[in-house]
Formats: C-alpha cells, structure tokens, sequence
C-alpha cells in the first residue's frame, strides 16, 4: 500500500509492505509557496507532486490501496468544474488574525471552545475564509466547494466530495455533532460547499481511471498531518474509563509540536491548546511553538558553531524566540540573551538556546496534558519525533529539562507512514493505530532518565516572568 505526505513544501509517497511495515518504495516531490504578503500554494501542483512522488515509488500500478495526508487548516476554494478559485491560504498565512480575534469575540473563548474544542487562530479555516470575504468578495462568490488540502486530494483520487473527524477539527466550523451552522452562517459559509465528514475507517473511494494510480485502488479517508503521524506512532484512543497514563510526543521541527491521544475533550479557552479530534475515535489535543530546530541552528550559525557543539555549564538564559512566540504566548518577542558573563562560552549560549526553546515545548506539554485530563507518568518516557530528534543535543536537553527518559523511534515519515497504515486496514479489517503498533513503528533508542535541572529551569522561568512584564509595558506604551 501507499501512503502520502502532501505537506507544506513537499509530498512524500512510501509504498509499505502490509504484513510488516517495510518501506519497499519512497519518492518526493516539491511545492513552492507564495513569498508575497500571505503564504499560498497552487492546489494544482500538490496534485501534480502526488503524480510525481507516487510514480517514483515504483507502486503506483500494483499497490493495494492508498491513503493522504496533507498540511492542516488550508483553505481550499474550488469553482464549479472543480478547480482552484485561486491558490490556497495555508496554515501559517496569519492576514487571517483579525478575523479569528473577531470570531472569539462574538462568542467568547469559553463558548467557542464549548462548541469547537479550541480558540481559533489565524490558522484556522474558518479565519481565512472570512478574510478571503472581506478583502476578495468575487473570489469567495464563485466558490461551489471549499476544501482542506488533504480533502482536496482524496477527491481528485475518488471524486468522492469527503474529508475526516480529524482534519475537519482544524476548520474551526466542526463539532463532534457535526458543523456548526452557527458559525458557518457567521462567516458567510453555505454548509452545501463543505464535504462530507466519513465514519473513521471506511473507505473514501476508488482511485478513477485519470489518476496517478491504479484505477480501482480503494482509497482510505485520510486526514491531517498530526493526526496522521499519531496514527504512524501507533497511539489510538483509550476507552473512556481508562485513566492510563497518556504517551506524550514531542516533534522537533521548524516549530515545536507537542501532543497526547486522549479520551476526554480537550476545550482550553485560553487558547493554546487546539482540541483537535484523533482521526479514529477520542481527541488530539495539541499545542506548538514557533521556535525549535531552525531558531537553535540559526544561533548555531551566529556563534560558528555545529549544532551539536554545546557544552555544559553557565549561567547564561536564551530565549530563542526570532519570530516572536506562541507557547509561551509572545507574539511581538524577539530573541533574548540574560546573564552573559565573561566567562560564558559559545557552547553553553548554544546550549542555553537548546534549553530555552526545549522549555517552552515541555511547558506546552504540560498544557496539552492537563486540557486533554489525563494522567502523566514521569517514568514513561517521552516520544521524540522529527528532524531535530536525529542528534544527540536535543535528545539530551529534553531529558535534562524533563526530567525523565526519552525515545526516539527509528521510522521515519511518520506522517506517510500513518497514512500507508489507514490503508492497509482497509484490507485487514484491523484499526489504523494498531496496523502500525504491528509494524512497531517507535522502536529506536532508549534514553535513560537524568537528574532534572531544576537549576536551569527556574533561571529561564524567572527571565520569562521578566520579559513578558517588558514585553507589555512596551506594548502598552
């Protein structure tokens, strides 16, 4: 089977073994992404680059069945032949924060998180199609469907108008009773244009004869990129009952991901969590921050040093906050540098970097868990996944900071893994989490806890407790 990865800047195809997980086949193939005012992307090209990664997996005339995954929260506007209005408004084009500030505030966060799970941002699909209202009136009346990314692609697989629980989390318009009318109607958003929301594990469709794949390959439902690497982790929803202890996952990337499957709702007002839903049963809560892997390499580059040329020792904090931050919630930051001292070494300002942006992620964490309302366990070790998780430098700050052991699973595109997993339970009759449990997906190396640095950690939270003061007298002023 095949699964696929259409993320922002590239989609990644594996052709996987079904009985034992194996990656049998692999392509790639890149998107480019709008350097203007926003952050947008032909929807064509995402189709043409599934074309493209599929073929160079060598399956795509023989494989069994096939699933995607795509970027989250992209706004997807198709006219009445199906074709993109214009490009698609992806997660990270933040012209949508009025709208989403002004979505709050005509409910409350209390209510809106009541009703959605989460506090949208701007972000959310719901905030970019009352922008694309507001500043391109033609564009949005010519609109006959509106799609995420992932939803979008499944179509042109199937011509099947449906998407999944988990991805239509991200909307901001979904409820675990369905749309919500309300909103869509706040928003000037027609239900009719909006696809049908499948039953966790049930087949999307059939691949038709002008696809990249075999005609008659049965399609899976697919769903966002979160949801699907949880799926590729073999993490699947516990009964509600069972208060075991959840498995949190921290996914060192660009930005930080942190995440936990739950059974309970997650509905945090204060909005950094996003109650998204696991694309079986039960809840995703999740939160992220914008700095980690390349806000610590590009201190590293400032410092000419490798990026794991860190040392110990110090008394130095750094807040590697480049792009201002959103866990904690500091959108206007910059970096910040306290208690340099002569004898501070470039290896220990790297170091601190690492620390400063490992603590924001383990404080998300710790917000993840407590507004999803389960239990942790400090002794079961935290699952780190992503670009950064490959070195030793960030497996080790994590275990310094948290105090607890730390494991870093050898698959890797999890995300096309997930995907590939959905697939094959199509076949198998078995759940998605545990096709992959099956393939023993997280097994890699084992990292013993260490000693908290609660030294370190109390230094950086004092000079947070200082910047943020600084940061809203600024703005205030």
């Amino acid at each position: 089977m095949i699964g696929v990865d259409s993320s922002t800047q590239s989609t990644k195809a594996l052709a996987v073994d079904l009985d034992t997980g194996a990656v049998l086949g692999q392509g790639r193939a890149a998107h480019t992404v709008s350097s203007g005012p926003g952050r947008e992307s032909d929807p064509e090209q995402w189709w043409r680059a599934l074309g493209e990664a599929v073929a160079r997996t060598g399956w795509a005339d023989r494989a069994a069945a096939v699933s995607v995954a795509g970027q989250q929260h992209g706004l997807v506007t198709l006219d009445r032949a199906g074709r993109p209005v214009r490009p698609a408004l992806l997660w990270n084009d933040i012209r949508s924060a009025p709208q989403a500030v002004e979505l709050t505030a005509a409910y409350g966060a209390q209510e809106i998180a009541r009703r959605t799970g989460s506090v949208p941002t701007a972000a959310f699909t719901a905030a970019k199609w009352a922008w694309l209202r507001a500043h391109e009136p033609a564009a949005a009346e010519r609109t006959a469907a509106v799609r995420l990314p992932h939803d979008f692609l499944t179509e042109r697989l199937t011509g099947e108008p449906v998407t999944d629980r988990g991805d239509a989390s991200g909307t901001g318009w979904w409820t675990p009773a369905g749309y919500d009318a309300g909103i869509l109607d706040r928003i000037g958003l027609d239900m009719s244009l909006l696809p049908t929301v499948l039953e966790p594990g049930v087949r999307a469709g059939f691949v038709r004869t002008d696809g990249p794949l075999r005609a008659g390959m049965p399609v899976a439902t697919g769903t966002g990129d979160n949801m699907a690497a949880a799926i590729g982790l073999g993490l699947g929803p516990a009964p509600a009952a069972d208060r075991a202890p959840a498995q949190p996952v921290l996914s060192l990337g660009t930005s930080g991901t942190v995440y936990a499957v739950t059974a309970g709702r997650p509905q945090d007002t204060t909005g950094t969590v996003c109650g998204f839903a696991h694309a079986l049963y039960g809840w995703l809560p999740l939160a992220c921050t914008l700095n980690c892997t390349l806000a610590v390499d590009r201190i590293a580059a400032l410092l000419g040093r490798d990026r794991e040329a860190v040392e110990a020792g110090g008394s130095a904090v750094v807040l590697p906050y480049l792009d201002g931050e959103r866990t904690p919630d500091l959108p206007d930051a910059s970096g910040l540098i306290h208690g340099l001292r002569h004898d501070t070494t470039p290896g220990q300002l790297l170091q601190a970097a690492y620390d400063g942006a490992a603590h924001a992620l383990l404080t998300a964490l710790g917000e993840v868990l407590r507004a999803g309302g389960v239990d942790d366990d400090p002794r079961r070790p935290l699952l780190l996944i992503g670009g950064g998780a490959r070195g030793r430098a960030w497996p080790r700050t994590v275990q310094r900071l948290s105090g607890r052991p730390v494991q870093v699973p050898r698959a890797q595109e999890l995300v096309a893994l997930g995907t590939a997993a959905q697939a094959a339970a199509l076949l198998t009759g078995e759940s998605a989490d545990a096709v992959a449990r099956r393939w023993r997906t997280t097994e890699g190396p084992l990292f013993e806890a260490l000693d908290r640095d609660v030294d370190t950690v109390e230094r950086i939270a004092d000079t947070l407790r200082r910047a943020g003061a600084l940061q809203r007298s600024v703005t205030s002023g």
